[in-house]
């Protein structure tokens, strides 16, 4: 079978939908960052005017793999952004790497595609492990560099099992914080994921993360914003979202935006009622996030990109993120 039998056609999010949808694809879709609901949420609120192009290789009228990425003149990057997407990759089936990326190369040189710019991606990403070789054997230049590091935490069977992976710094710290907000009042940690009722928590979300830091404040511009509100009911419809509110007194105090998707639960953003700083409410709310994963039974934690310290403090460990150039010569 040459790269000749493989044929590829543009399609639409609704058809990626269903392709995702499809328990029988074996297309591994193992970024949530390039879920359907996650790329037409992203091209409707912050994308180009242009039509994307969503490249779906076939062999015999069967998907192997997708490719989401927009075309600029001769350049190509993937659908997404750094400032809300964490990581990005391509969707292709375990063993047709090959077939996938060859077509896939030879379909954006027909369209005059000169540069490829690929990023941020995990280190078992399908540009990693596959197609740079892929580009390299084809005499096409390729530059990989460091772009930012990820946190993940492999979560144990038991909250005290967790506990005692942190060091004992952070144990005693993680429990005396957790003894004072409950000696200041009655605590409460309540996950919504219904739709109905995702509206009224993704607006109690964003006051937080714009009250919480200043950084926070300047980042949420009005397109981020409104991006964040159909992120949040696109991926509620989808069963991905769970919106994670600490209460004291019943009164809410902090939020977290999370994901919950193939074994592993995402820490998206969060933010706290800044009149609650002294209580550690911002770290409690992501520490109650992780007490849920577990107590849920999932294997993995991400509090995806950022070093931020807290991420170290709670028991994450670093994942290098690159970023690819390829130049087709």
């Amino acid at each position: 079978m040459t790269r000749f039998d493989y044929t590829i056609t543009l399609e639409g999010f609704d058809s990626l939908s269903s392709c995702w949808l499809k328990p029988r694809s074996r297309l591994q879709w193992d970024c949530i960052f390039v879920l359907p609901p996650w790329l037409e949420t992203w091209w409707r609120e912050l994308g180009p005017s242009s039509n994307p192009y969503l490249g779906a290789v076939k062999r015999k009228g069967t998907i192997i793999g997708i490719a989401p990425l927009v075309l600029k003149g001769k350049e190509a990057c993937f659908i997404g952004s750094a400032d809300v997407c964490d990581c990005l990759d391509f969707v292709v089936r375990t063993g047709s790497e090959w077939d996938f990326f060859n077509s896939l190369l030879d379909d954006l040189r027909q369209k005059g595609i000169r540069r490829l710019y690929l990023g941020p991606l995990r280190p078992e990403s399908t540009v990693l492990s596959h197609f740079v070789s892929i580009a390299d054997e084809r005499g096409y230049e390729v530059s990989c560099e460091a772009e930012d590091v990820s946190l993940e935490l492999d979560l144990p069977r038991t909250w005290e099992e967790y506990l005692e992976i942190l060091n004992q710094k952070q144990r005693h710290e993680v429990r005396r914080k957790l003894r004072r907000l409950r000696e200041a009042g009655e605590v409460n940690y309540r996950v919504i994921e219904a739709s109905e009722a995702v509206p009224d928590a993704i607006e109690l979300f964003l006051r937080f993360f714009r009250e919480s830091r200043q950084d926070k404040e300047t980042f949420l511009t009005g397109k981020r914003e409104s991006f964040l509100r159909s992120l949040a009911k696109a991926t509620a419809q989808a069963q991905l979202l769970r919106m994670g509110i600490l209460e004291l007194d019943t009164q809410p105090v902090a939020a977290v935006m999370c994901f919950d998707y193939d074994d592993a639960v995402y820490l998206y953003n969060s933010g706290y009622d800044p009149q609650y700083r002294s209580l550690s409410v911002g770290l409690i709310s992501k520490i109650l996030c992780i007490k849920d994963g577990i107590e849920r039974g999932r294997g993995r934690f991400d509090f995806l990109k950022g070093a931020e310290q807290y991420k170290y403090r709670l028991g994450g460990k670093e994942i290098p993120l690159q970023a690819c150039t390829v130049v087709l010569r």
